[in-house]
C-alpha cells in the first residue's frame, strides 16, 4: 500500500443515513447507504429514537455490503473513521460504538472526524485534491455556514454562519406550509422549475449594509412566505404553488451564492466549495456557477450522491488524516452532538497506540510520585 493512498472504511450516523464508504487516497471504492427517511416522513421530521434503532439495525449488513462492494477484506483496512459530531447524540453514538468495535477487533487506527469537514472533504473523490485554502459553503438541513479551510484535516475556520434556521430547515418548514410532505428540498426543487422566481418578492435575510457580510437568516423569510400563504387561503384563493416554491428558493439561494461569492473576493480565494444536502439544490448549482463564471471564480460542487449524508465523506477524510500523518482518535472516544467546525478531528490523549494501552489509574499515581 502507498502511504498516501490509504485505504479508510467511514462511517456515518448524523442523521437518518447510515452511510458506509470506502477510500483508497481520493478513490472512492463503496458507497453504501441505508435510510430511514420513510419512517421518518409520516411524522415531518426525523425521530432521533427511530433512526438510532434504525442505525442499529442497519449498521453490519451495511458495513458487509460497503466491503463486498469495494471487493476488500475488513483486515485490508488501514483505519476506521467515523463522524463524531456534530449531529444526533443517539445516531452518533450508534457510528461511533461500531467503529470502535471495528477498531479494536482489527487492531487499526480509529478517526473520530467532524461532520462538516467531511462535506468539504468528499469533492476530493469527484475533483481532485482540495486547494488551500479552499472556501466552502455548507448547506443542509441542520447547518449553513461559510468556512475557509486552510487545511481541512486542521485548520478550519468559520466565516459565518446561520444566526436561526439552516437553509433545509426553511425547505422543510415552506414544504410543510404547501402540504408537500417531508423532506422538503427535492420537491420544491422540482416544482420550483415550473415556476416563476420573480411572481413574489420574498425579503432576503442579512442582505442590509449594516448586517454581518457572512452570516445567514432564514426564519423571516420562513415567516413572510408562511404569512403570504396564509393571507391568499383567508382570502379564499387559489395558492400558486409552483410560483411560492420559486420565489422563496430564489430568496435562499440568491443570498447564499451571494455571499459565498463576495466572502471569496474578499479573502482573495479564486474557487467556491459548495457541499451538504441542499447543495443538490438544481438552482443552488446554476445560480452559483452564474456567478462564480461572472467574477472568475472557479466552482467545484460534488454529484448530488455526494452532497446528501454518506460514508464516502468521512471515509474521505479520514484517508486524509491517514495521509497526513494526523494522530489517531483513542478508545474513550466519545459522540459529540455539538462538536465545533473549528475541529476537524478528535485526536486522542496520546498519539503513540490506539488507546489499547490507555491506563488512568496508572497515569494518576505516576502524577502522585513526581508531585
Amino acid at each position: 500500500m502507498a502511504a498516501d493512498e490509504p485505504l479508510v472504511l467511514g462511517i456515518e450516523t448524523s442523521c437518518d443515513e447510515t452511510g458506509v464508504g470506502i477510500v483508497r487516497g481520493t478513490t472512492l471504492l463503496a458507497d453504501a447507504v441505508a435510510s430511514s427517511v420513510d419512517t421518518h416522513a409520516r411524522f415531518g421530521g426525523v425521530v432521533p429514537e427511530i433512526a438510532s434503532r434504525a442505525h442499529l439495525e442497519a449498521m453490519v449488513p451495511t458495513i458487509e455490503r460497503a466491503l463486498k462492494q469495494a471487493g476488500i477484506s475488513a483486515k485490508d483496512l488501514d483505519g476506521i473513521a467515523v463522524t463524531a459530531g456534530p449531529g444526533l447524540a443517539g445516531a452518533l453514538l450508534v457510528g461511533v460504538s461500531a467503529a470502535k468495535a471495528y477498531a479494536y477487533a482489527l487492531n487499526k487506527p480509529l478517526y473520530g472526524v467532524n461532520h462538516l469537514a467531511s462535506h468539504i472533504c468528499v469533492d476530493q473523490l469527484e475533483h481532485g485534491p482540495l486547494p488551500e485554502p479552499t472556501m466552502a459553503l455548507l448547506v443542509s438541513g441542520g447547518h449553513s455556514s461559510l468556512l475557509l479551510a486552510p487545511d481541512i484535516t486542521a485548520d478550519v475556520r468559520p466565516m459565518g454562519a446561520t444566526i436561526d434556521d439552516a437553509a433545509g430547515e426553511a425547505f422543510d418548514k415552506i414544504a410543510r406550509v404547501l402540504n408537500l410532505g417531508f423532506p422538503g428540498g427535492p420537491v420544491i426543487d422540482r416544482l420550483a422549475k415550473e415556476g416563476d422566481p420573480d411572481a413574489i418578492a420574498f425579503p432576503r435575510g442579512l442582505t442590509g449594509p449594516r448586517d454581518p457580510a457572512y452570516d445567514f437568516s432564514f426564519s423571516g423569510l420562513k415567516t413572510a412566505v408562511a404569512r403570504w400563504i396564509e393571507a391568499k387561503r383567508a382570502a379564499g384563493e387559489e395558492v400558486p404553488v409552483r410560483d411560492v416554491a420559486a420565489s422563496f428558493q430564489e430568496a435562499v439561494v440568491d443570498v447564499l451564492t451571494r455571499k459565498a461569492v463576495r466572502a471569496c473576493k474578499d479573502e482573495g480565494v479564486d474557487h467556491l466549495m459548495i457541499g451538504g444536502g441542499v447543495a443538490a439544490n438544481s438552482r443552488l448549482r446554476a445560480l452559483a456557477q452564474e456567478r462564480c463564471e461572472r467574477v472568475g471564480i472557479r466552482l467545484r460542487v460534488p454529484r448530488p450522491g455526494l452532497c446528501t449524508d454518506n460514508g464516502a465523506m468521512v471515509a474521505a477524510l479520514g484517508a486524509e488524516m491517514v495521509a497526513r500523518n494526523r494522530p489517531a482518535s483513542d478508545l474513550e472516544l466519545s459522540a459529540d452532538s455539538s462538536l465545533p467546525v473549528t475541529d476537524p478531528h478528535v485526536p486522542g490523549n496520546h498519539s503513540h497506540g490506539h488507546g489499547h494501552d490507555h491506563d488512568h489509574v496508572h497515569e494518576i499515581s505516576k502524577e502522585n510520585l513526581y508531585s
